[in-house]
């Protein structure tokens, strides 16, 4: 789904990203913890009715983004955020 909103929430040791949705009130959301220049993608979760709109890749495309753009790595412990890591080989420098 095109024109999903995606903000961050938190500080420099636990926080998360929001996808939000045109036309919906629920939001999905990404939550980490971050030790040293280590990411933990803890959760994705994507309330049911915005299932099947691409809510969780918009929510880890964010969280790869900002490694990049940042300089840390990603220790993915969900299993989404791993699943991902999987279809990326290209991503692998970035994963802790």
């Amino acid at each position: 789904m095109e024109n999903v909103t995606i903000t961050r929430h938190g500080n420099e040791q636990a926080g998360e990203y929001r996808a939000h949705a045109p036309g919906h009130a629920e939001t999905g959301y990404l939550s980490w913890v971050q030790t040293g220049a280590i990411r933990a993608a803890e959760h994705t979760v994507v309330p049911p009715e915005l299932r099947g709109l691409g809510i969780a890749g918009h929510l880890v495309d964010a969280l790869i983004a900002d490694a990049k753009a940042q300089g840390f790595r990603i220790r993915p412990v969900c299993s989404y955020v791993a699943a991902a890591f999987d279809k990326h080989p290209e991503w692998a420098s970035l994963k802790a």
